[in-house]
């Protein structure tokens, strides 16, 4: 940013000068384009999430299991396929591990899907 010199000063005093606003505003334009001015509107939560756990690895559905769990949504339909691991690994999980206390229910939709109902996050 230019620094103001004595002969700035003396011309604001005198009414005659006029600023250089093209780089203000370049800046300003700058900055919205990047959203730095105006954030992201937040996006409501949905009430009901539909995750697809095929060709996932363990981990990869461990943690998008997670992410819907801790993302407010009240229900989740959760798609493990009926054959290969992540279907009992899901069954188990839900059952014994730190993801069953969000978890209240759990209803098989057929035989390689689940309906759950998660549960209200505690208020602090």
């Amino acid at each position: 940013m230019k620094q103001l010199s004595d002969d700035d000063i003396k011309q604001m005093a005198d009414s005659a000068f006029h600023p250089d606003t093209r780089a203000v505003n370049r800046d300003v334009r700058a900055q919205l384009k990047l959203g730095r001015l105006i954030p992201e509107p937040e996006m409501p939560t949905p009430r009901h999430a539909r995750l697809d756990l095929h060709r996932l690895t363990e981990e990869q559905a461990w943690n998008a299991i997670m992410d819907v769990l801790q993302s407010g949504a009240r229900r989740a339909t959760i798609i493990t396929g009926a054959s290969g691991i992540l279907k009992p690994k899901f069954q188990q999980w839900a059952r014994e591990s730190i993801m069953a206390p969000y978890i209240t229910a759990i209803t098989p939709v057929n035989n390689g899907s689940f309906e759950i109902t998660i549960a209200r996050p505690k208020s602090d």
